[in-house]
């Protein structure tokens, strides 16, 4: 088109008749039914010239030249925008209809819908991804992955489309393509990388079913006496008229087969309608009874053995399980029970589904606020009920919930519930892993950290739980609760403001602990709380950390290095006094020099900060003179390290240290530094 014009516009009037020829020509090849395509065509078409316009080419040779190809090609956009403008109008009420339809559940009048407002513009994405969703409800899977090609064609970033098709190609078993479908979606947006792994987590699930139920086949066909007895125990199982005593004996003995069959054993008990044995008498009555009978704990004993030996590992199997309401409504029930083998197996079957994220999904939506008054009870039982309740809370409040749903109410409750068993450390004792992966682990979630962080009692009681003795079951206990610190303290609200003191306080005293470990926790604890309060700092100042801090950093290994130095550096930030202790109790900053040559980033970027804090104090750059502090901050300025803290302070310090001590000069220009403290002025101006 532009060299059309171009030759319309020629002063050559040889040019002129040519481009004329052309522009006729190609109007001749459009043909006459060019109005009817151009209503349906994509985006892709869009440029093609309308050739309704007969008179044109005669109005060129009557002389109207190229100001009346113009005119005519200005006019043709205008009436194409107005007839997008209307069908897209058009489009868009029938895409709520059709919406309105499938909220309503009718996806056949949805399907509808959406395809006349195609008719009315074939290029709306919107419509094909809507229709391939109403083609999902109708489980008419080779169509719905159809339009998700159009909507790609339409926009070839198109998510929903890529999250539809492979949804459909999961459906009909296509299990690679539907697992690339899910890694386009993640090339085109990283940040749904949740998404992205939940979809592909579903796909190997549903492989994994897919192909044991195969295998399972295989074992049936093949003979295997195990598989064979699965069937049959089940089909006895079945059987109307079982007593309970014969009930038992064939769920103990379904439960050993399924064992001894392993994956396959697993396959067949849900292939076979193994769950449903929850509603036939007298596995019902025993389950549901309120004041059980000894042979009725015996059977639910058996029932919830069965239950672990079917689902241990096994995630589908574990989704149908606690899908079921029989299942749901009981287990609170059963962890109350009075029969202490009863409370064992349901804390061992919960256990055991809180291992995997789709288990602890499942879990989270069970009952969990009277659960929480189950668990409270139980911990105050005998030791091994304790030691599985306490293994509970901490996997139930793993759980990643799906993309925009975030926390219920109730999971929250449960989570701030569980604070009240903090003080009483003797719960804690004799079950140290249980408790200390409990209260780690409590804070996993974004929302229950946050609620709790904002709890007074919970920071009171972690307090009273860092008091505890010196005996290895009260270490246990502190251990935990300094963990449980260490993740509240990713939070910043008023509360954890208002108990900085008393915590770097109680912190400081556990430095002399002779656990080594609990030292590292509380220095841990510590190098995160003292951000958060001036009057913080200046108590731990005043109790002497400068002098704690650079002791540690002597003799102590990297992680406890790591959280010494950080404490030091925000201690020599604010205060005046840190900086003169620094200068007075390391001698010509031995510690901070040897501490500039770890592998370690964090560390260099630390003690290079709180160099460039000490030399502020006078007389301190004049105690590094013959000293190798020049090269050694050259060397972290110049260098290449990930944190860009390394080189910021380093050079921070290295401009101070000349500007303190001119004297320094003199080694910087012996080593070519001056290019690299003139790059990190801006550093020491702002610094």
């Amino acid at each position: 088109l532009a060299n059309l014009l171009q030759g319309l516009n020629s002063s050559d009037s040889a040019v002129e008749e040519e481009a004329i020829a052309e522009t006729e020509r190609r109007l001749r090849e459009e043909g006459a039914s060019r109005e009817e395509e151009e209503e349906s065509r994509t985006v892709v078409n869009r440029t093609i010239i309308n050739t309704s316009v007969r008179a044109f080419p005669s109005e060129i040779k009557a002389g109207h030249g190229s100001g009346g190809f113009l005119a005519a090609l200005e006019k043709d956009a205008k009436e194409r925008a107005q007839r997008r403008r209307r069908n897209e109008q058009l489009a868009n009420a029938l895409k709520e209809k059709g919406n309105e339809a499938f909220r309503e559940g009718d996806f056949a009048l949805a399907i509808q819908r959406y395809t006349e407002g195609l008719e009315k513009l074939r290029d709306k994405e919107e419509l094909y991804t809507n229709r391939a969703q109403a083609y999902l409800k109708l489980h008419e899977y080779e169509k719905a992955i159809s339009d998700c090609e159009w909507a790609l064609k339409c926009n070839k970033n198109c998510l929903k489309a890529y999250f539809l098709m492979g949804k459909a190609h999961l459906a009909l078993q296509h299990f690679s393509e539907s697992r690339q479908c899910y890694e386009k979606m993640l090339q085109i947006d990283p940040q749904k990388e949740n998404l992205f792994k939940d979809c592909v987590n579903r796909a190997n699930l549903e492989e994994e079913r897919v192909r044991g139920e195969e295998r399972a086949a295989r074992e049936v066909q093949a003979g295997n006496a195990a598989a064979v007895s699965i069937q049959e125990l089940l089909q006895r199982i079945h059987t109307p008229g079982q007593d309970i005593l014969g009930s038992t004996r064939a769920i103990r003995r379904l439960a050993e087969a399924v064992n001894s069959c392993e994956c396959a054993g697993q396959t067949l008990f849900r292939t076979n309608n193994g769950f449903s044995i929850l509603g036939k008498e007298p596995v019902r009555g025993a389950l549901c009874a309120e004041r059980k009978s000894p042979a009725e704990v015996e059977l639910c004993v058996s029932l919830l053995l069965l239950w672990q030996a079917a689902c241990a590992g096994n995630e589908e199997n574990q989704r149908l399980l606690l899908a079921q309401l029989e299942v749901s409504s009981q287990l609170p029930e059963l962890l109350s029970s009075g029969a202490h083998e009863i409370q064992r197996e349901t804390l061992a079957l919960i256990s055991l589904c809180s291992e995997s994220q789709s288990g602890r999904r499942l879990l989270a939506r069970q009952d969990l606020t009277s659960r929480l008054q189950m668990l409270m009870g139980l911990v105050k039982s005998t030791d091994e009920e304790a030691d599985g309740a306490l293994s509970i809370p901490e996997e139930l409040l793993e759980s990643h919930f799906p993309l925009s749903e975030g926390l219920a109410h109730t999971d929250v409750q449960f989570a701030r519930g569980l604070v009240v068993i903090f003080p009483s450390l003797a719960v804690f004792q004799g079950c140290s892993r249980q408790a200390s992966t409990a209260l780690t682990r409590l804070c996993a979630d974004a929302e229950v950290r946050a609620q709790l962080a904002q709890s007074r009692e919970c920071w009171q009681a972690c307090l009273d739980g860092c008091s505890g003795g010196s005996s290895p079951e009260s270490s246990q206990g502190v251990l935990a609760v300094l963990g449980l610190m260490m993740k509240l303290l990713l939070e910043s609200n008023g509360t954890i403001q208002d108990f900085a003191v008393p915590i770097s306080g109680r912190c400081l005293a556990l430095l002399s602990h002779q656990d080594g470990r609990i030292v590292t926790g509380a220095l841990g604890v510590l190098s995160r709380v003292l951000p958060a309060s001036p009057s913080a700092v200046e108590e731990a100042v005043k109790g002497g950390v400068v002098k704690k801090m650079l002791n540690f950093l002597k003799v102590a290994g990297q992680l406890t290095s790591s959280y010494a130095i950080k404490t030091l550096s925000i201690c020599t930030k604010s205060s005046r006094q840190a900086q003169e202790e620094l200068v007075k109790w390391d001698k010509r900053f031995q510690v901070l020099l040897k501490l500039l040559e770890s592998e370690n980033e964090l560390i260099v970027g630390n003690a290079a900060f709180c160099l460039s804090q000490g030399l502020l104090v006078p007389g301190a750059a004049t105690s590094l003179l013959d000293s190798n502090v020049v090269l050694l901050l050259l060397k972290q300025a110049g260098g290449d390290a990930q944190r860009t803290s390394v080189q910021e302070n380093s050079a921070i310090a290295l401009g101070r240290l000349c500007k303190a001590e001119p004297r320094h000069i003199p080694q910087l220009r012996k080593l070519n530094g001056f290019a690299i403290l003139n790059s990190a002025m801006k550093y020491v101006h702002s610094g």
